[in-house]
């Protein structure tokens, strides 16, 4: 396989843009051959769909779009850049028991811990943000 395969797409910042990157991701994995139905694309597939709806709910209407891009690095590292306009930094929001939103960092941070990742925020040029996790691959030794 090639040192480095990369996929991207670019959404409009609508919730049912979360679903549509999940479904990109999910296929472009599969093509790399993660199968499907691993525990391994549940989980990328989980922290994507965290990356996008944080993308599109907190940016405070500064980013008409997000980027998804999708990188497998020598057939070792994966990596998920979601890219949006706003400077905003994601942080964890404190979680009250019974509150259905604010813990997607930290379910993205707990999924990232748990599959030995790593997570990093990046500026871009634009002035708006990259948030990168990073995983090892391991398409064949689970399920």
């Amino acid at each position: 396989m090639a040192d480095l395969q990369e996929a991207s797409v670019t959404l409009p910042s609508d919730p049912a843009s979360v679903s549509a990157a999940r479904t990109y991701v999910g296929n472009v994995l599969t093509q790399w051959g993660l199968p499907d139905d691993s525990e391994s694309a549940d989980t990328v597939r989980l922290i994507v769909s965290e990356l996008a709806t944080n993308a599109v709910q907190h940016t405070l209407g500064q980013s008409p779009a997000f980027t998804v891009d999708v990188r497998l690095e020598r057939d070792e590292e994966l990596r998920i850049g979601v890219t949006d306009s706003s400077p905003r930094q994601p942080r964890r929001l404190p979680a009250a028991v019974q509150q259905d939103n604010g813990r997607g960092m930290v379910i993205i941070r707990w999924l990232i811990a748990e599959n030995g990742g790593r997570l990093l925020v990046t500026p871009t040029p634009e002035g708006g943000k990259t948030v990168w996790i990073a995983l090892p691959w391991r398409p064949g030794t689970e399920d």
